[in-house]
């Protein structure tokens, strides 16, 4: 797991500081230090004026994000009209093919050819659904930790800060995720690149600039590669788009995560008085800040379980694209096989930005189960069939589970026996009709 941001550990510490007091605990404190410590988080904040005063309200100062990723990303082409139409050919050619190997209907009702800032505008919106989980829960325990529980006189040290607090760490947050999605941008390949719907519903986008950049060191013919990408890319969609709790399955595990945060008074003692007030006035050194491993990477149980589901979730999505786009093209381009290879291996291995971005949020958005989601899928199919297989995805306790990932056997066996008793149908059936009755039976496409 990667480190935590600000501050924080994820789990409690049984550990005691050399005083003999538990960080944290709200047990007892030592009025001296403590009070040393709020004059080094003063004289550590009125730097910070200006820097703080370049907007951004909420947890995270979106403004600022955007601006360090723009200036990462520098000056970047066009998209020329060729390219648009032949990546709109590759997705529409692409879905063609899916509809054979796959029984959920087309998603995309749009394709796209992004550049960087181009991904970056049009991502920056779920980008704030899954951070704003993480830094509010940052910014709600620093508050509990220090405005409750504990004496009089120290909530009296501490109030006058927490506004100070709270701005430096929507700076803090903004910055990181500014350089994260700055060098993101020029790494991904499609909206869908890391397993999550980022972009706008419906709309298929690819990367053309990463897409070429990555096929100098391939063998295959950039024809291929386009339609193998496209076709991830529109699978990818059909999921999303026809399987309507799974973007919320997906954005509530983060959050599941992020409410498990446990403060750690005495990472807050070393940011106070390990950090140089005149950094703060520069935004480009807030990343090098949260990453001088102050952070204590130790898991809750709940956080731990949180994880477990969202790395299954996304094993099991990966894993189901590759067996459809496999089926799909294995006849038609021969480098299918070796292009999934090339890009599995690519995801099992965090490069820098999502290094970067675990930190921001805390977890790594990437599956540690692919390769054994891939093989149940592909086995289910060859046992139960296309329709079969995909009807699994009509609700979340329905699919397999971590444990069905390592022995797939007896999950093939339930689905084709219809083993139900791990579903409330009662409850699923009254879901059912409430989403007939609030939105009606035939809802069109979600513009974007």
């Amino acid at each position: 797991m990667a480190d935590l941001p600000f501050g924080f550990s994820s789990g409690d510490d049984s550990d005691k500081d050399k005083s003999g007091r538990n960080p944290g605990s709200g047990g007892e404190f030592n009025m001296g230090d403590l009070g040393k410590l709020f004059n080094q988080l003063g004289e550590m904040f009125s730097g910070a004026g200006s820097a703080m005063a370049s907007g951004g309200g909420g947890a995270v100062n979106y403004e600022l994000a955007r601006k360090l990723a723009s200036s990462s990303i520098g000056f970047t082409a066009p998209v020329s009209e060729s390219t648009s139409k032949a990546v709109a050919d590759a997705v529409h050619l692409a879905d063609t093919w899916l509809d054979g190997a796959c029984a959920l209907p087309a998603g995309a009702t749009k394709s796209a050819a992004w550049t960087p800032q181009d991904w970056v505008d049009n991502t920056m919106a779920t980008w704030k659904r899954l951070c704003d989980p993480m830094a509010e829960q940052v910014s709600s325990v620093w508050s509990t930790a220090l405005g409750q529980g504990g004496p009089p006189e120290i909530t009296a040290m501490a109030g006058p800060l927490m506004a100070m607090m709270t701005q430096m760490g929507s700076m803090a947050f903004g910055s990181q995720l500014g350089q994260a999605l700055g060098r993101l941008s020029r790494e991904v390949l499609t909206s869908t690149d890391i397993g999550l719907p980022l972009g706008p519903p419906g709309v298929a986008a690819l990367m053309p600039g990463a897409i070429e950049e990555i096929s100098e060191g391939l063998d295959n013919p950039r024809s291929e590669i386009l339609t193998f990408l496209a076709a991830r890319e529109a699978a990818h969609h059909r999921l999303f788009s026809h399987v309507p709790w799974l973007s919320g399955q997906l954005l509530g595990a983060v959050e599941a995560y992020a409410k498990g945060m446990k403060v750690d008074m005495s990472g807050m003692e070393q940011l106070a008085s390990g950090i140089d007030p005149a950094s703060l006035m520069d935004p480009s050194k807030m990343e090098e800040l949260l990453s001088q491993g102050m952070f204590e990477p130790k898991a809750t149980p709940e956080q731990t379980v949180a994880l477990e589901r969202l790395e299954t979730l996304l094993a099991l999505i990966e894993g189901w694209v590759s067996t459809v786009v496999t089926n799909a093209l294995g006849d038609r381009i021969p480098g299918t096989t070796a292009l999934s290879e090339m890009l599995r291996r690519r995801r099992a291995t965090a490069g820098p930005a999502e290094q970067t971005f675990a930190t921001l949020v805390g977890l790594e958005l990437r599956p540690r189960k692919m390769r054994e989601a891939a093989v149940l899928w592909e086995r289910l199919t060859e046992a139960a069939g296309i329709d079969a297989r995909d009807a699994v995805w009509q609700h979340p306790d329905l699919l397999p589970s971590s444990a069905d990932l390592d022995e797939p056997a007896g999950f093939i066996d339930r689905v084709i026996g219809g083993d139900t008793s791990g579903i409330d149908i009662d409850a699923v059936i009254a879901e059912f009709e409430k989403d007939i009755h609030e939105h009606g039976s035939d809802e069109g496409p979600v513009d974007s």
